[in-house]
């Protein structure tokens, strides 16, 4: 029988955390073969399919696995009780624009896609609040996972110090070649530009020639967003043996993982998700 493969995490006990890989459903081509994400262009009747069996893995109803339209920003949503009972048509309307959600209910799959972007999923084992956060660069710059934890402290009282964090597939440093306008933003919020970024000489060929017959080769930079979030956890007091750090480039590893700077803005997306299975009592 067809199932997905899933990157299961060892978060904590209490909960499932996991992201899809590419391997184990019914999508073809550049969405091949598990994709669950409506709004990237694939067949609905493929992602219905799809996301019926991850539902059955899972062990929850459709309605119980809870995805955003991802705009780039740092607006955040809590799934609460009154959401579950919400129309389809309703969900989906509180559910534009967000790129981060959150809660407390147990048996909820809440989670982000991405595709060369950086999927965090976060604990809370004192409060047992779950939240899944996509960081993509726009969203690193404006310091969504320090955002979300916010919202996570000011909704069930989350403390930073507590959380245990999961930074997912995505984009590597060597990967993520960036102009200048992209560095200047990452300066402008107080990143720390030295631990985060590096100039990498350009892989064309005229800077190749200038590389081996002269002192003048261009170069880029490049960021490693990984890091960027990594850090952003780390200044607001989440502990550094608290985060866990996939370690996969989703560029370099593409045929496992989906990648839109190998396949294209038309192609499928991992699901990063995470369920609170029990309560903490």
């Amino acid at each position: 029988m067809t199932r997905p493969e899933l990157l299961a995490y060892k978060l904590h006990e209490d909960v499932v955390a996991f992201s899809t890989t590419r391997r184990g459903g019914f999508s073809t081509g550049a969405y091949g073969e598990f994709n669950i994400n409506r709004y990237c262009g694939d067949d609905a009747e493929a992602i219905r399919k799809n996301r019926a069996l991850l539902c059955r893995q899972l062990g929850i109803s459709d309605d119980r696995l809870i995805m955003p339209h991802q705009v780039h920003l740092a607006q955040s949503l809590r799934i609460d009780e009154a959401f579950l009972v919400l129309s389809e048509e309703d969900r989906q309307t509180r559910l534009e624009g967000i790129d981060a959600v959150m809660t407390q209910l147990t048996d909820v799959c809440i989670g982000v896609s991405t595709a060369d972007c950086i999927p965090l999923l976060v604990y809370d084992p004192r409060q047992h609040a779950v939240a899944a956060i996509h960081a993509g660069w726009r969203g690193t710059v404006q310091r969504i996972a320090q955002q979300t934890i916010a919202a996570m402290a000011a909704a069930y009282g989350s403390q930073a110090a507590d959380l245990r964090v999961q930074i997912g597939p995505g984009i590597s440093l060597d990967s993520f070649e960036v102009g200048d306008e992209v560095y200047d933003a990452f300066a402008r919020e107080g990143f720390p530009m030295e631990k985060i970024s590096k100039r990498y000489p350009t892989n064309d060929g005229e800077s190749q020639f200038f590389t081996l017959h002269s002192a003048l080769f261009t170069s880029k930079w490049h960021i490693d967003l990984p890091e960027c979030n990594r850090w952003q956890l780390m200044a607001v007091g989440v502990p550094e043996a608290n985060i866990s750090v996939a370690d996969i480039c989703t560029v370099k590893q593409s045929d496992t993982f989906f990648s839109a700077r190998r396949l294209g803005i038309q192609s499928g997306r991992i699901f990063s998700g995470i369920i609170c299975k029990q309560d903490n009592i």
